[in-house]
């Protein structure tokens, strides 16, 4: 199925003509959470030029984060939505080339509606738009995205696209690590959303780790927020210098009463709910969380790395499920493979995302670092 997203759009100017600007934003439509974000000052133009160039932003954006999405657009000037729903006529020959513009960014989508909203309800993209006009009155060009990467002097070569893939952008690329040993992880025990911390032995497969990464080009770190993924990512960041992000949507599943049980022990008091958790990711353990929800999360937290860092190559630090989710996202595969995959503790992975087509995994399960 495919995902919603909701685009929340507006433009204005300091005179109408005068000094003008626009913003947008992305929304996850299920849960509200923020995605992407982005504003821009265009100099002296109309409140219209500037509503439709925030419009034609937005919808860029929500194909950035998925191209298939079925999209929401939102917007507190009546014009545009309007005349991008095809009931009234454009007129105004500045503002043909600008809805032409606008049906080619909406084209590249799953689908996509317009809805009037009151201008109380836009109020985070009139924000934007707002900023972006003190820029152009102030006579600065002025763009900002959400959580815009600082820039580089170098840029990495971009990593080749399979050539059966059809792909011709850069990638970007996930080098996916799961952190080391825990008391609990030894012992085959369910380890969720308890601060467990690593062992001595996980703490220098940590250090294995980091050094196997030393030399990765790691631009981006982003861990959970769990102890022993921070304790891990730190290892990561004392080498490469990069700092660590927290997202929580890559914590580990929580498995509610199953937390510190093994499998033969949560068998034994919960035979029947073990059993259906273990044929379908829609079940969660008794008082947890299921796959399929964790998988949505995860989702969201993907696509905010995509936005944040774009083309780049991050490293995140997370845990069995969400990196095993990941994989069955970039292989499109079905959720039963999940129960099919082997992930070892301080393993890395690899998946390349391309933007103009299927991701790519170029590594699963390496522990050859362990080894030194």
């Amino acid at each position: 199925m495919s995902r919603t997203l909701v685009v929340e759009a507006d433009g204005g100017s300091r005179g109408n003509p005068g000094p003008a600007g626009y913003g947008a934003l992305v929304r996850d439509a299920p849960t509200g959470e923020l995605l992407a974000e982005v504003a821009e000052s265009i100099g002296h133009a109309t409140n219209n030029v500037a509503e439709y160039r925030g419009l034609i932003a937005g919808l860029r954006a929500a194909a950035a984060l998925d191209p298939s999405a079925r999209v929401e657009v939102r917007m507190d000037s009546k014009l545009v939505v309007e005349q991008m729903s095809g009931r009234w006529k454009i007129k105004h020959p500045d503002m043909i080339p600008l809805a032409l513009e606008a049906r080619e960014a909406a084209s590249g989508l799953g689908s996509v509606v317009y809805g009037w909203i009151p201008r109380n309800r836009n109020a985070h993209a009139d924000r934007l738009a707002n900023e972006a006009m003190d820029a152009a009155a102030r006579g600065e060009h002025w763009v900002r995205t959400i959580d815009e990467p600082p820039e580089h002097d170098t840029v990495p070569a971009p990593a080749a696209a399979p050539a059966w893939s059809g792909a011709a952008t850069a990638p970007t690329v996930t080098l996916l690590l799961r952190h080391g040993e825990t008391p609990l992880s030894a012992e085959k025990r369910f380890a969720g959303i308890g601060d467990h911390p690593l062992t001595d032995t996980g703490r220098a497969q940590a250090r294995a780790a980091a050094l196997a990464l030393k030399d990765r080009g790691v631009e981006a770190i982003v861990s959970s927020p769990l102890a022993r993924c921070r304790a891990t990512a730190a290892e990561v960041a004392e080498v490469t210098g990069v700092e660590v992000r927290i997202e929580d949507g890559f914590r580990e599943t929580d498995f509610g009463d199953w937390e510190g049980l093994t499998f033969a022990e949560a068998g034994e008091r919960w035979p029947a709910e073990l059993k259906a958790w273990l044929a379908d990711p829609d079940v969660p353990p008794p008082g947890g969380e299921s796959f399929t929800q964790v998988a949505r999360r995860v989702g969201t937290a993907l696509d905010k790395l995509k936005v944040r860092h774009r083309h780049r190559r991050v490293l995140v630090v997370s845990h069995v499920t969400p990196i095993k989710l990941l994989v069955v996202a970039a292989l499109g595969a079905p959720m039963a493979s999940l129960y099919r995959m082997q992930l070892d503790v301080a393993a890395l992975s690899s998946v390349h995302w391309y933007d103009d087509g299927p991701a790519s995994l170029r590594a699963f399960n390496d522990t050859h670092h362990l080894a030194r």
